[in-house]
């Protein structure tokens, strides 16, 4: 069991520097893990309009139909040590590993621990653009995209926006506006450095499925769970996979080749943009998130816009949406070091299956009580 109400001197230290308001937990092998903790908030506290996202806690705080006073967030992106997926300052985050392997590593470290969930991502997204301030990152090799000035510690030694070697930055080596408060204190790199896998959220074939609020964190993550859940467009209601009016990104053009355009919030897939079963070789819708448009007579339903699935607001970035409309395609978050000015919070890739594995995709550990 990890032994998280110990406070030994690191633990003392991180809290006394942070203000409590990051801490070190340990896992079952005894490896420390250096977190943030997000305290519970309301919908209504995130909302661009009243009501605009619903009422009540934000989905992240509410595990098998529990409400939770706070969950904890990797402080930096994980790195696979021992067997286990922890949050270490100064180090070279894990890449190149599957959502499955991400997975398993971050619950090996015991109960609680999971990998960070889409839930988790959103309303941290939707705090801080709620609180005036939206971090920058690596997202041009080595430095910001958005503030050349601003840069972080490449893994490969190499100067800034040299685009051979390794251009990932050690976690946390960047400025505090790479922190999601602009604090030093904040949570590292959720603009660029590395796409995260996200749990809980996947595209089956075009439909958006879900696992209601925050129960990734603990329940059976497999293509084949009994827990993935659709979304009726007319209502948000959670209903099973399959059923009519299921919200489902529509391709506005058939197409096995190419840019397949933006991503239409439909009902019905009428177009694909490539065939089912295929891998990733056809054509990726690529848009803005804030060019994703709706189909004729179709309203976004507040639990999208909650869990950053749509726009809640139109903000001026430009985050970038990449998806296929076919076969099943996890969630990843944030960008990755040469994203450029595609990164950003709202930044999604619904393109890739489950197996995938690159240099520029990672994951970071989670933990609710």
């Amino acid at each position: 069991m990890p032994t998280i109400f110990i406070k030994d001197d690191l633990r003392a230290a991180v809290e006394a520097a942070s203000g409590g308001r990051q801490t070190v937990l340990y896992t079952a092998k005894g490896q420390p893990s250096y977190m943030n903790v997000v305290p519970k908030f309301m919908l209504e506290d995130v909302a661009d309009a009243p009501g605009s996202l619903g009422t009540g806690v934000h989905p992240a705080f509410i595990v098998n139909g529990i409400e939770k006073t706070e969950f904890f967030y990797g402080a930096y992106a994980g790195v696979i040590k021992n067997g286990e997926l922890l949050s270490l300052p100064n180090v070279n985050p894990a890449r190149s590993s599957g959502f499955d392997t991400f997975s398993t590593a971050a619950r090996a470290s015991g109960a609680g621990w999971h990998m960070g969930t889409n839930a988790e991502w959103a309303a941290l997204m939707l705090w801080c653009h709620k609180n005036g301030f939206v971090p920058r990152g690596n997202s041009n090799y080595g430095g910001s995209s958005d503030a050349a000035f601003e840069t972080g510690r490449r893994v490969d030694g190499g100067a800034p926006g040299l685009v051979t070697g390794d251009p990932v930055v050690l976690t946390g080596s960047g400025p505090a506006s790479w922190r999601h408060d602009n604090t030093p204190n904040g949570i590292s790199d959720l603009n660029a450095n590395l796409w995260e896998w996200q749990g809980g959220m996947r595209l089956m074939d075009g439909e958006i499925q879900i696992i209601p609020n925050n129960d990734a964190a603990s329940a059976d993550l497999s293509s084949t769970s009994a827990a993935w859940k659709a979304i009726r467009l007319t209502d948000g209601a959670l209903v099973a996979p399959g059923t009519a009016g299921t919200a489902k990104f529509d391709s506005p053009t058939d197409t096995t080749v190419g840019n397949g355009g933006s991503p239409v919030l439909s009902s019905t897939i009428i177009n694909r943009n490539g065939p089912i079963g295929d891998n990733g070789t056809f054509g990726v819708m690529t848009a803005p998130f804030n060019g994703m448009t709706t189909a004729a007579g179709v309203t976004a339903p507040a639990i999208l816009l909650a869990l950053g699935l749509f726009r809640h607001k139109d903000v001026a970035d430009s985050d970038l949406i990449y998806l296929r409309n076919y076969g099943e395609r996890l969630l990843f978050r944030g960008g990755g070091f040469g994203s450029g000015s595609a990164a950003g919070l709202r930044s999604v890739t619904l393109q890739n299956p489950r197996a995938y594995a690159g240099g520029s995709f990672g994951a970071r550990p989670a933990f609710v009580l």
